[in-house]
């Protein structure tokens, strides 16, 4: 996936995964993946897609700040 936020490119092909955590099993309608990415110069992203009942009922990338990122990796 690509989306471009404030005039940066953020693509989920030319980023590294840092971590992925899957809650609940495939196909389940409340079911949802967070991903979170870096890109090669150092942004870090989280790709977001779910079943139709989950928080992300639809892929969705939203940019976050480094400490974020850091957090979200202590909590997943």
């Amino acid at each position: 996936m690509v989306k471009v936020i404030c005039k940066k490119t953020y693509d989920t092909e030319a980023s590294e995964i840092v971590k992925k955590v899957t809650y609940g099993n495939f196909g389940d309608a409340d079911g949802y993946e967070e991903t979170l990415y870096v890109t090669s110069d150092g942004c870090y992203f989280l790709y977001t897609n779910g079943g139709a009942d989950s928080k992300y009922p639809k892929e969705d990338i939203k940019r976050i700040a480094k400490a974020k990122a850091e957090e979200w990796l202590k909590n997943n």
